[in-house]
């Protein structure tokens, strides 16, 4: 197969019935999988897992390392476009992949956003603001960094997701100690804001420079995880509108200045001052855009399969205002005394959630991930609720938290 140039990749459209390929196997990759056949297209798969949760439902799953050379080859070879589910797939990778195949987003854009310290340092160079921070790379970085970083939350600048790899400090010994805990691996040390609530913005980014953008959701996190994500149309019009359509500026620019191409997740922190922070980039489809497979005349996922083949881009109207619940191991296990364990008591054996129970809410839209063992803190699904009104929603979402054991949203 001979290289592609990148400006016949850019105009090339991948017709449905051709194959898509993904590097990784997780649930974001099954519900690419889904949105990407619904449109008609075959799907390879590469992934270490034996039996991923999208393994299980692509057209070919090929069982290789992420910088396999055979595996990387045999997926180059099968697809004319290539996309990933995660963002520490290795950039080098992705490089390889460009030079045979269509590749989005592009081995440069990822590599950004892989590294707190690099990613930081792009979007201040946007001129968006991000929360006050140093780079740690050695002890002296923290015995250095000003007084205004304290309490803050140390962070390990790669390979970090859903709080791990993260360590509240309150002075600069206890960011010593967790930075030796970390193995003294680059870190970035943010300080603690005051701190109103989070919203992220989802973008599509075609080849031909064409975008759109989901509607702003709010979300609510637990022990570092994504609980809750709530879109509401009323949001659009009301006194949160300028804050969002700042959001969604500073996400389009973002998107401009990594060249990007794909889908993009931007999460901010809004303080109690109404000021707007980017927390992070996800390069990728993600967690809190899960509403848009319910709530949106096209989902984040199909426009990812769009972004890559060179189709147009869908709308991302809301048909309804929702609420997506994240769905952990947790529910599967029960305290043995019925809902508090003692120090020290262990929780009872595992069993099933009571999905009747969630399901008689006929709002409520469930999507199980298919994993095998459930553990705590693993995320196995989500339930989305759409309803005429966001009132509605927020009861039924509760009814539905209440049947599967998850704290109120």
């Amino acid at each position: 197969m001979a290289q592609i140039d990148s400006k016949t990749a850019s105009g090339m459209i991948v017709e449905p019935g051709g194959w898509l390929g993904l590097l990784g196997g997780g649930q974001l990759g099954r519900m690419f999988c889904h949105a990407a056949q619904s449109l008609g297209y075959k799907v390879a798969v590469l992934d270490p897992a034996a039996d991923g949760p999208a393994a299980m439902v692509a057209d070919r799953h090929i069982h290789a390392a992420y910088d396999d050379p055979a595996g990387l080859e045999e997926l180059a070879r099968t697809c004319r476009a290539v996309t990933t589910e995660f963002e520490n797939v290795p950039a080098d990778s992705l490089r390889a992949l460009a030079a045979r195949c269509r590749v989005s987003p592009s081995a440069d854009a990822v590599a950004v956003v892989q590294d707190r310290i690099a990613e930081k340092a792009f979007i201040a160079g946007q001129g968006i603001a991000v929360a006050p921070h140093v780079a740690v790379r050695q002890d002296a970085d923290l015995r250095d960094a000003a007084d205004t970083l304290f309490p803050g939350i140390l962070k390990v600048a790669r390979l970090g997701y859903d709080g791990k790899g993260q360590a509240r400090v309150q002075t600069r010994e206890q960011a010593l100690a967790a930075f030796e805990a970390f193995g003294r691996v680059p870190c970035v040390l943010e300080a603690l804001l005051p701190l109103d609530h989070e919203i992220s913005v989802v973008i599509a980014r075609g080849f031909d420079g064409a975008t759109v953008m989901f509607p702003v959701a709010r979300n609510v996190h637990r022990d570092g995880i994504l609980a809750v994500s709530t879109v509401d149309r009323a949001a659009l019009s009301g006194p949160d509108a300028a804050l969002e359509r700042a959001a969604g500026d500073a996400a389009l620019r973002i998107a401009a200045g990594l060249d990007y191409h794909g889908v993009l997740c931007v999460e901010f922190f809004v303080l109690r001052d109404g000021a707007l922070l980017v927390n992070e980039i996800a390069p990728r489809p993600h967690n809190s855009g899960h509403y848009t497979i319910d709530a949106c005349v096209t989902s984040q996922f199909e426009q990812q399969a769009r972004a890559m083949a060179g189709l147009p881009l869908g709308a991302t109207d809301l048909l309804a205002p929702s609420v997506m619940l994240n769905i952990l191991g947790d529910i599967w296990f029960a305290p043995a005394d019925g809902g508090n364990e003692a120090p020290g008591q262990a929780a009872a054996a595992q069993r099933e959630p009571d999905w009747v129970a969630a399901l008689s809410v006929p709002t409520a839209k469930l999507h199980l991930y298919g994993k095998h063992d459930a553990r705590r803190a693993r995320k196995m699904g989500h339930v989305t609720i759409v309803a005429p009104t966001m009132s509605q929603a927020k009861r039924d979402a509760a009814r539905v938290a209440s049947a599967l054991g998850i704290p109120a949203p």
